[in-house]
């Protein structure tokens, strides 16, 4: 996860409520800007194509809609920024281009207008925070932008910004509240009338959120030339909801904090001019969690196998959601979701993968209590099979005659709720107690890397299994366990590797040591014994 330092969100909006770049012919009868004029003439496709506008098969057919992605995460610098950087940026005067624009900024606009500049051959300079990660930089110094590292957080880097700006004569180029930064982006909206087959019928469009200049954009074509039934909803997190709070209190607010998980979209406060649209033609915003951005870039990459940001695949996110919501499935409406971007910082693959079956409700995550005795944890199993277990962790209790197992495994079917009760319900008949723990933030981030602790376990000797990972070899692997020997410890996960490994503690006695020993042996599987090892008797050894 990107550092704190590197988060768009601590900045005001940059720009008052005022238009001094536009010519009056671009002012409409109330004085304010003429967005269908400035999108059809919109600099942008002096550098940029259009981009493709596919429809998601499977999850149309999954969804019963037409389920439409605009991909944006195709452009040069994989995100929408470029189209309102440009057309800023192109429509300087000769004298602002040959002083030279300057822009803070550690994420996908910083690119948008190193491109930019690159291509019209104006000199840039971008401000980062010092803690800005160094693929950041190489990109934007790759594009050949003159990049200056400043201050420990973005507060701080917008202030040199600003200094810099002041002191050289420098242009500032806004990330989202200017009208020809929005009128760029409204070249999106306009592309998705423009190739979806009988546009007319559209129902929504869903759209990130995060400055608001994307989702503004899109409502001044698509209100103005599209079907007036057609919806522009946009899409925030619970933890980036500036927008939504700010269309609710009637005038913009400022959020204390902002979720750095969705940092594309990551802004404390919203701007002036897009707030202005929003609030006279945006139909609504959904709120997704993380769980379900992630389920959204998996979809994604099924999809298309390219690998979204998650604020790429947040208008996605809001648009299951919206079917779930209101009963849509099957209702064959026809739906477009704007994949905003790209750039995935690759540390954050791991958290993706780990939440996207929860996320789409594909797998279930429990809390088990078992008698602690012989043969439980294989009865445990039983009770889970044939559904794949990818999760499974158990210490031995000493201190009473009852178990706690922490476990998931994938659902069978679409009923997440019924499912999960059917289980609960088997567990319960077999004399155990099981608890569904999917939503429990805790347990998803923490609690299943924490499980366990140290034991005082008499005769323990504890292994590192490995076996081939297809299905049905977990339950091999127990059924060849079951012995008259206790496991003790059991730790095991499935990481999508070709071998399934597995941390195993079975209680020994001596006069069983040579029996046991052969009995290892005669297994199909790799193992080492871990008994001596540093590790084990630090943490998990009482």
């Amino acid at each position: 996860m990107a550092p704190a330092a590197t988060i768009e969100y601590a900045s005001d909006a940059p720009q008052p409520l005022s238009y001094p770049r536009l010519a009056k012919h671009h002012l409409l009868s109330s004085d304010t800007p003429d967005y269908l004029r400035l999108i059809l003439t919109s600099k942008v496709y002096e550098i940029l194509k259009e981009t493709p506008l596919v429809l998601a098969t499977n999850l149309s057919a999954k969804l019963g809609n037409q389920i439409w992605l605009k991909r944006e995460d195709l452009q040069e610098v994989f995100s929408f920024k470029i189209r309102g950087a440009y057309n800023f940026m192109a429509s300087l005067s000769e004298e602002e281009r040959w002083k030279g624009v300057i822009t803070c900024s550690a994420g996908n606009h910083a690119q948008g207008v190193a491109l930019s500049g690159s291509r019209l051959g104006i000199p840039c300079t971008i401000v980062m925070p010092q803690g800005t990660p160094d693929i950041k930089v190489r990109n934007v110094s790759r594009l050949g932008a003159k990049v200056i590292l400043h201050g420990l957080d973005f507060d701080e880097a917008k202030a040199e910004c600003a200094r810099l700006a002041a002191l050289h004569g420098l242009a500032f180029v806004p990330p989202y509240d200017d009208p020809l930064v929005i009128a760029g982006q409204g070249t999106v909206g306009m592309e998705i009338l423009k190739q979806l087959p009988d546009s007319d019928r559209l129902d929504a469009v869903f759209a990130s959120v995060g400055g608001g200049g994307l989702v503004a954009g899109i409502c001044e074509y698509v209100k103005r030339i599209g079907n007036p039934n057609t919806q522009v909803v946009g899409v925030e997190t619970p933890d980036g909801d500036a927008m939504a709070r700010s269309l609710e209190k009637g005038e913009r607010i400022t959020l204390k904090e902002v979720g750095p998980f969705s940092d594309g979209t990551a802004v404390k406060i919203v701007g002036e001019e897009p707030f202005r649209i929003c609030q006279k033609l945006l139909d609504g915003i959904i709120k997704v969690d993380n769980d379900a951005i992630c389920a959204s870039i998996k979809d994604i990459f099924e999809e298309t196998r390219s690998i979204t940001e998650p604020a790429g695949a947040l208008a996605l996110a809001g648009l299951k959601q919206y079917i779930i919501q209101n009963n849509l499935i099957g209702s064959q409406k026809k739906f477009v979701a704007v994949v905003s971007g790209a750039n995935m910082n690759f540390d954050r693959l791991r958290f993706v993968a780990e939440r996207a079956e929860l996320g789409e409700g594909r797998e279930a995550l429990l809390s088990v209590d078992i008698p602690e005795r012989p043969g439980s944890f294989i009865a445990l199993h039983s009770v889970i099979h044939p559904r794949a277990v990818t999760e499974f962790i158990y210490r031995y209790n000493v201190c009473g005659d009852r178990a706690i197992v922490l476990l998931s495994f994938k659902l069978q079917s679409s009923a997440r709720q019924g499912e999960v009760g059917e289980v609960l319900a088997a567990l319960e008949a077999a004399d155990m107690k099981g608890y569904d723990i999917s939503d429990d933030e805790l347990a998803k981030s923490h609690l299943r890397y924490m499980f366990g602790g140290a034991q005082k376990v008499p005769h323990e000797r504890v292994f590192r299994f490995a076996f081939p990972e297809r299905p049905g070899a977990l339950r091999k692997f127990l059924l060849g366990l079951q012995q008259r020997w206790n496991i003790s410890l059991f730790h095991y996960r499935n990481h999508g590797g070709d071998l399934g490994k597995v941390l195993a503690g079975i209680q020994v006695p001596e006069e069983d040591a040579k029996e046991f020993d052969q009995f290892l042996e005669s297994l199909d599987y790799g193992f080492v014994e871990e008994t001596e090892n540093t590790v084990y008797k630090r943490y998990l050894q009482g």
